[in-house]
């Protein structure tokens, strides 16, 4: 049983993409920063290189992926319980790993991972990832309409993917390149009320069976006004029109109000996630 680590995106894929795939839901982000990196280079996510890990286990299967992309924290997917308790020996020794500083798990892969790097480390943030059940409309209905973003909309975009970025505290906003390939299949919509933008959601192409929703972004000024739920409705609906049949979102636990209005549209709770960083 071992961990195997490289900058090789293609080893890692030749070796473990079956057993990534093979979870499309509690997968989702690894599975959305591999589509970007395969689609936009290895500097989708920053000018450091990526590194990539695969854990073998005992009969020689490929049983699990982590990837990281600085200076986002290390991601790992979903794992056999042994493969953490390695990982967190090969914190402190892989040179690959030397930049690791915060890493996001399942909730109970998290606190093993902690136990077993032997670094002290603290709760950063908690997330929920959601299910879509049956979708439901907003009631009461927000008012004004849904629309795709275009490449006019680009700057607008920018602005608010950016202050979103700000407020959940990620070190990196989205790079131009990463807006127009989201626009390029429709995967932003704007809510328009008076003729006017208001809020934005977005979804990520759909992989294997799952697409997910994020992030929903309303300016502080347009808060309160359910903008925010009808855009994610008409998000989660264009998902499914480009093929999800499973349609998928994360909220962070500290924000009750998203919960609730997403729990109102019909998401349904899937497992938690922590991110943790060390001290």
């Amino acid at each position: 049983m071992t961990w195997t680590f490289s900058t090789d995106l293609a080893a890692c894929l030749a070796a473990a993409r079956p057993a990534v795939a093979a979870h499309p839901v509690v997968n989702t982000t690894l599975l959305s920063v591999i589509d970007a990196l395969e689609r936009r280079g290895p500097q989708a996510y920053g000018d450091a290189e990526p590194v990539f890990g695969w854990w073998t286990g005992a009969d020689g299967t490929v049983a699990g992926a982590v990837l990281h992309t600085p200076p986002f924290p290390l991601l790992l997917g979903v794992l056999p319980p042994e493969a953490v308790r390695a990982l967190g020996a090969a914190l402190t020794t892989e040179p690959l790993l030397s930049r690791v500083t915060d890493f996001n798990a399942r909730r109970a892969d998290a606190l093993a991972l902690a136990g077993a790097w032997g670094t002290p480390t603290r709760v950063a943030e908690e997330l929920r990832l959601y299910r879509l059940g049956t979708l439901t409309a907003p009631d009461p209905a927000p008012g004004g309409r849904a629309r795709p973003a275009t490449e006019a909309d680009l700057p607008l975009l920018a602005r608010w993917t950016a202050e979103f970025s700000r407020e959940c505290g990620t070190p990196v906003a989205p790079s131009e390149a990463s807006l127009r390939d989201r626009i390029s299949y429709g995967g932003f919509l704007l809510w328009e009320h008076d003729g006017r933008p208001v809020s934005l959601a977005a979804f990520f192409r759909p992989i294997g069976s799952a697409s997910r929703i994020g992030p929903v972004y309303t300016p502080p000024a347009e808060r309160r006004r359910g903008y925010a739920a009808g855009v994610t409705h008409a998000a989660s609906e264009a998902a499914y029109a480009a093929g999800a049949t499973e349609v998928l979102l994360f909220t962070d636990l500290a924000n009750p109000t998203s919960n609730s209005v997403y729990q109102r549209l019909g998401f349904t709770p899937v497992e938690d996630r922590v991110e943790r960083v060390r001290v």
